[in-house]
């Protein structure tokens, strides 16, 4: 996979393989001018989830040098968003747009043509040659901290049973999963992780009943894949069982058995502004775990012992320091497949293999849905 180095002037094209913030300048040439930034939700901001993690995002980027902050809320993935950040453009004079859900990229490929003064950027867009050089996908690699995670959950189970819940049956819902198993079993080879897809983004029901069942069966440990974990997690804590957060610091729903969680850092993002604003250079295409500062750990819960902490804190540092891989051998699939063979090691930003993953690790009780 490539992406392009641009700057706002068009004057840097270049196809380097998918790298880090470190690669590419924080700010540009020139000095910062005033621009007004728009942030287009799909549900409510407080949601304890995937647009909290990003109104936090926000929050941040409202503090830097000249922004003018502007939101629009609970916009649905229609014609509407497309609508909606016009709107933010003609009216309020926006000159960035965050379109922060997956569904609204044939809507900003559209407005980034039609409006080439603008920058918009998109949470998860596979952007390649030929799209609008004033279009940047980006997203973060967030099996990492599910490992650290998974970890956690490793050392705090009594049962050796813990559970994973997925919204849809996707690569990255996929990836989460195996990285919430690795980092358990690392602890503790014999821990098993019932893993449930429930179809749906946002059901509260259907979360709510498949949270009490894995309860049922055994299950001390949970994460929740889907937009909020709020659901998921209340009812953990009312069961008196641990849970790991999800898209942002959810800890405060469960003082009691809240371990840690799985947070996006969307505020790199405020470096594409800086870049828009001064004439620096910005990629196109960006992908990255730790090591690129584009995704966090959620502060330690009160049941997390200070020796695990000290463990997490250290592995963390092997993502950042890309000495920890995710993916090595000998690996199998929860069917006995050989996935990977010894001495076979995946690299952390290897984007062709974990866009193609359709796979649970050894250890996952459950299937992904997929034809293999």
């Amino acid at each position: 996979m490539s992406r392009s180095l641009v700057t706002r002037r068009g004057l840097l094209q270049g196809g380097i393989a998918t790298a880090g913030l470190a690669l590419w300048p924080a700010s540009g040439a020139g000095a910062s001018k005033p621009v007004t930034v728009g942030f287009v939700y799909v549900g409510p901001r407080n949601d304890y989830g995937w647009n909290q993690s990003h109104w936090v995002a926000a929050k941040k980027i409202a503090q830097l040098e000249g922004v003018k902050l502007i939101e629009q809320e609970n916009v649905p993935e229609t014609a509407e968003a497309e609508k909606v950040m016009e709107g933010m453009i003609r009216h309020d004079g926006a000159k960035v747009v965050f379109a922060t859900s997956f569904g609204y990229w044939p809507h900003v490929l559209k407005l980034a043509r039609k409006h080439p003064d603008v920058l918009f950027t998109h949470i998860g867009a596979l952007w390649k040659d030929g799209d609008p050089k004033n279009a940047i996908g980006y997203r973060g690699y967030m099996e990492e901290p599910h490992y650290l995670c998974g970890v956690a959950a490793g050392h705090a189970t009594k049962t050796g049973k813990i559970g994973f819940i997925g919204s849809k049956p996707l690569y990255f819902i996929f990836n989460n999963a195996n990285g919430f198993i690795l980092g358990a079993r690392a602890v503790n080879p014999a821990i098993t992780c019932h893993v449930v897809i429930t179809g749906d983004w946002n059901n509260p029901v259907r979360e709510a009943e498949v949270t009490q069942s894995l309860i049922d069966q055994g299950v001390d440990v949970i994460v929740a894949n889907v937009d909020s974990a709020k659901v998921v997690i209340e009812n953990a804590e009312r069961r008196s069982i641990f849970s790991c957060g999800y898209h942002t610091d959810v800890s405060e729903l469960a003082p009691k058995g809240f371990l840690t969680g799985a947070e996006w850092n969307w505020a790199a993002g405020a470096r594409f502004v800086q870049a828009w604003q001064t004439g620096g250079a910005y990629p196109n295409l960006l992908r990255g775990g730790f090591r690129q500062d584009m995704v966090a750990l959620s502060p330690f819960g009160a049941s997390v012992p200070p020796d695990v902490r000290a463990k997490i804190t250290k592995l963390r540092q092997g993502f950042a320091d890309d000495s920890l891989k995710l993916y090595r051998g000998p690996l199998k699939d929860n069917e006995g497949n050989l996935v990977l063979k010894e001495g076979q090691v995946v690299a952390n930003d290897d984007n062709k293999f974990k866009l193609a993953v359709n796979f649970l690790v050894e250890g996952a009780i459950g299937r992904t849905g997929l034809k293999k």
